[in-house]
Parts: C-alpha cells; sequence; structure tokens
C-alpha cells in the first residue's frame, strides 16, 4: 500500500472498511477528508475514527475484515476504541487450502557467509553453549561462564563468538508423562543441536525428573560429537564442577575454534517472525514488510516460521485458506482448539488481548491484532504446522504453536532450528535471543528516532516517506543476508541474550 495515494492525517486500508487509522495526532473539530464529518475528539495516531455511522452490535471492519462489534451507536468522526467496540461472536470460513498459491522461485541464488555444520545445517553464529537441565544447576551453569570470562580463556580461540549460559526456571517437580514434559525435553533438545552452538556442555545436578540420561540417551545428539555433559553431584559440588566445566570447555573451544564462515545458500535461512509491544502501525508497516521479506526467503529456497497461535486468533482464516492441503489447515484448527480448552482450563480468555501497551498504541481487539501480526507471514502456502520447540524439517512458510509470550515463543523458535529472529515493535522492545541474532524492526518513525539504538531498521518510513512495502522488504532481504554473514544487530551490541531463554511451562508444579 503506497502512502503517497493516501489523504493526509488518516489511511483507510480497505475499500470496505468503516474506519480509518490516524497517521498523526489529530484535534478535535478537524475535518479530515476520508473521514466525511469533523472529529468528535481528539485522536491519538494509531488509532480509529468511524468514517460512517456504525450501529450499536455492527461489525466494525479494517483490512477489510471483521475486528468486532460495535458496543453502542457510533457516528462519523467518532474514536473508535476500547470504550465502543468489543470482541463479539465471530465465526470463519476456514476453505482449507483454497488459496495455497505457489510463489514463483528466484532462480538467482543469494548466498550468506555461514558455520556448516555436520549435520548439513547452517549456523549464522559459532557459539558454546553451557545447557541446563534444571533450575538447580543454572547458577553454577552461569559461574563456568564467568569463569571462561575471567580466565581470558576465549581470548585464545578468535573464532569463536563467546559462550552462551542457557538457564531456567524449570526441569523437576513436574510429572514425566505430562505435555509439559515432553515440550521441556523438545526445547533443551533443539537448543543442544541448534546450528549456532558450535558445540555444548550439559550441566545437571543429578537428581532432577528431567535426567541428563533421557536427554543424551546413548545417542550422538550431535553428529560433530560436541556435546560433553555432567552432573554437579556425581562432580562433587559447585567448586569441582566449575573446575571440570573449564577442561570441558577448552576442548570444545579448541573444536569450535576451527570453524570459518563459508558461503551459504539463501536457502539455509530459517527466520523465527515476531512482533511484541505492537500499535495501530504494525499491519500496516513493519509487519507487512516483514511478510514481504518472507516470501522473498521462501522464494529463495529458505523457511520463515510464524508463531504465537494466541495472536492468530481470529485471523486463523486467512492461513488455513494458504494451508497447502486440507489436512495442514486442520492442524492449525486443532492447535486453535486446544488453546481455547487451555485458556478456559487456566481461567483465561482467548480474546484477554491486546496488552495495555497495545491498547495505547491503536489496538482494540484480539481480532484486530491479529490480522496485523499475521501479515508477516506474506502470501506464500503454509506447508506445515509444528508443535512447540518441534524440528522443522520442511522448507517454506511453516507455522510452530506457541503462547504470544515473545521471549517463549522465541525460545520455541529457535528450539525448532531459526538460526534467524525478526521481531516488529511499535512500542518499543528490548531483547536479544542468543545464540540467533535478533533483527528488530521499528512500526513508526517517532520509537526508532526515541529508541534508535534497540532498533535495527525502521519501517514507519512506509507511512512518513512514502517508502513502499515492497522496497522496505526487499531492504530488510538484504539485512538477513548481512546479520546471518556476521554483522551484529543493536541486541547483540548491547549484550541481550543472558535472560530470554523461557522455556513454556506447562502443568501442575509439584
Amino acid at each position: 500500500m503506497d502512502a503517497n495515494h493516501q489523504k493526509p492525517g488518516v489511511i483507510r486500508l480497505n475499500a470496505n472498511d468503516n474506519v480509518v487509522v490516524a497517521l498523526r495526532d489529530l484535534s478535535a473539530g478537524e475535518d479530515i477528508a476520508d473521514v466525511g464529518a469533523p472529529l468528535k475528539g481528539s485522536i491519538a495516531r494509531g488509532h480509529k475514527i468511524a468514517t460512517a455511522s456504525i450501529a450499536n452490535g455492527a461489525n466494525v471492519y479494517r483490512y477489510g475484515q471483521i475486528i468486532g462489534q460495535a458496543k453502542s451507536d457510533i457516528e462519523p468522526g467518532e474514536h473508535v476504541h476500547v470504550h465502543n467496540l468489543g470482541m463479539g461472536q465471530h465465526q470463519q470460513d476456514y476453505a482449507h487450502a483454497s488459496e495455497a498459491n505457489p510463489l514463483p522461485a528466484i532462480t538467482t541464488e543469494r548466498t550468506f557467509q555461514g558455520y556448516h555444520r555436520a549435520d548439513g545445517r547452517v549456523g549464522t553464529r559459532n557459539y558454546v553453549g553451557i545447557l541446563t537441565t534444571v533450575n538447580c544447576s543454572g547458577s553454577v551453569a552461569r559461574f563456568i561462564a564467568e569463569a571462561v570470562e575471567k580466565s581470558g580463556l576465549l581470548e585464545e580461540f578468535p573464532n569463536v563468538d563467546g559462550v552462551v549460559p542457557i538457564v531456567h526456571g524449570s526441569g523437576c517437580g513436574m510429572s514425566m508423562r505430562h505435555e509439559g514434559y515432553h515440550t521441556l525435553f523438545r526445547t533443551l533438545s533443539g537448543y543442544a543441536q541448534h546450528p549456532n552452538f558450535a558445540g555444548v556442555l550439559l550441566v545437571g545436578l543429578g537428581c532432577e525428573v528431567m535426567q541428563l540420561a533421557d536427554l543424551v540417551g546413548g545417542r550422538a545428539i550431535r553428529p560433530d560429537g560436541e556435546l560433553r555433559y555432567m552432573t554437579i553431584q556425581n562432580e562433587g559440588g559447585t567448586r569441582r564442577t566449575i573446575e571440570r566445566g573449564l577442561k570441558e570447555l577448552r576442548g570444545i573451544f579448541e573444536i569450535a575454534n576451527r570453524a570459518t564462515r563459508a558461503p551459504a545458500p539463501a536457502s539455509e535461512l530459517m527466520v523465527g517472525m515476531q512482533c511484541g509491544g505492537s500499535d495501530g502501525y504494525s499491519g500496516i508497516t513493519a509487519n507487512p514488510a516483514l511478510g514481504y521479506a518472507s516470501d522473498l526467503v521462501v522464494r529463495h529456497g529458505g523457511t520463515t516460521v510464524l508463531s504465537e497461535t494466541s495472536e492468530v486468533y481470529g485471523a486463523e482464516h486467512l492461513l488455513t485458506r494458504r494451508a497447502e492441503t486440507v489436512e495442514v489447515g486442520e492442524k492449525l484448527i486443532e492447535r486453535i482448539r486446544w488453546w481455547e480448552n487451555y485458556t478456559a482450563t487456566n481461567g483465561g480468555e482467548m480474546d484477554n488481548n491486546p496488552s495495555p501497551g497495545n491498547k495505547r498504541g491503536g489496538l482494540t481487539t484480539i481480532l484486530e491484532k491479529s490480522l496485523g501480526a499475521t501479515a508477516k507471514g506474506g502470501t506464500a502456502p503454509l506447508r506445515d504446522v509444528y508443535k512447540f520447540a518441534a524440528p522443522i524439517d520442511k522448507k517454506g512458510f511453516v507455522f510452530m504453536d506457541s503462547p504470544g509470550y515473545d521471549p517463549c515463543s522465541v525460545t520455541g523458535q529457535i528450539a525448532s532450528g531459526s538460526n534467524l529472529i525478526v521481531f516488529t515493535t511499535g512500542r518499543g522492545s528490548v531483547s536479544g535471543f542468543m545464540p540467533t541474532p535478533c533483527i528488530k524492526l521499528a512500526t513508526n518513525s517517532e520509537m526508532y528516532a526515541r529508541m534508535s539504538d534497540d532498533m535495527d531498521l525502521n519501517c514507519g518510513d512506509i507511512i512518513s516517506d512514502g517508502v513502499s512495502i515492497e522496497t522496505k522488504g526487499e531492504e530488510l532481504f538484504e539485512m538477513l543476508l548481512s546479520i546471518a554473514s556476521g554483522e551484529k544487530t543493536k541486541s547483540e551490541t548491547l549484550g541481550f541474550g543472558g535472560a530470554e531463554f523461557v522455556p513454556w511451562q506447562m502443568g501442575a508444579v509439584m
């Protein structure tokens, strides 16, 4: 959508919409041509304005889709938000696989400089991980990482990007038969095998539910053999475990240091796509620009991963129509039904969203938020649907089930194999996700200017300067190749990534 063709002050996203979105802060009484009446009150940018009379109970449309029902009569020029717009009842026509149109492949091969691993995958970073089975070994993992830093050991190995302790708050007090255990197992296994790790030291306490022996299971969890493991109880306590850990890491560093970057096709990119701190611009600027870049990755033979099931709720029909087969569409709906039961069982609601920050940015209902979030997925056919942290084994555009809580969702995407993360934000987000670099996209130019130290790319110029979504998507694609080749993201420069490993905890804590 070319902002140059929009009337000043507001943007209409679809001819059938009965609201427009403010592109700047508007004052009461302003006469905006595309509204059709003077504004009844002041309207903040990103917020919605009625362009027609909307009766109490009638549908409100944005993107040409229903975003909720009016809770009272709404007149043209009136602010449309939480005070007069609600979720209401909604039903979708899933029309499975009816619009799965393959994208034309791009035959001109693009490459990045990556680390080729023994299992055939390609890493974008060359870290060494210290992975923990349980919260009880988390401090010791950090102690080992700190000992590495204090000793200057890494200075001997210039090709190693660093050592990353992966600690969490789970691993015990759970049933081995529950879905929560299997989810954590997949997550830890996925990190242990991630191509951005040249090797992993696995540290347990010894008596936890998530046993080292079960994770390793007598199998070569990494084809290169660079997974070593120990328990604090068997080593004789904290100090001895730290000493043993340093010895084991030296051996891993020596092997990891031999890895060098070499050309890899763009088909080896796996990009996890996220949005957080969204605003009224997210579905207009950054998310569709990411969607265009997603299509470019797919056309080059790569993989893009959409997630956050609770934040595609209400827009799932747009994905089921693009499902490659009826079975794939039904897999997504099975996850939607699981979530409806999951939230009801735990006293939640699927429309318990948007967040307060989202609402301040102009989003009102989960239907509206989901429609904007789904734009990240571009137009490619949906090839498959995966459970949280399950290994992704198909190229193309796929979906991984996850909560909408960003650190948790990204944790699952990385466990599934994502070697890049792209994160769109309108309110501003500060986070990073080692061992995978995270590229931050700003949805509006004001926030980009305010938080430029944290944002990698401004997509607000789609509105402020008339840059096309296609141009911005191509710019992002080039950035993906550069970051994959070693250029640092803002979050990497700032040192983020030590606190964002958040496995999805489900079930009773006992």
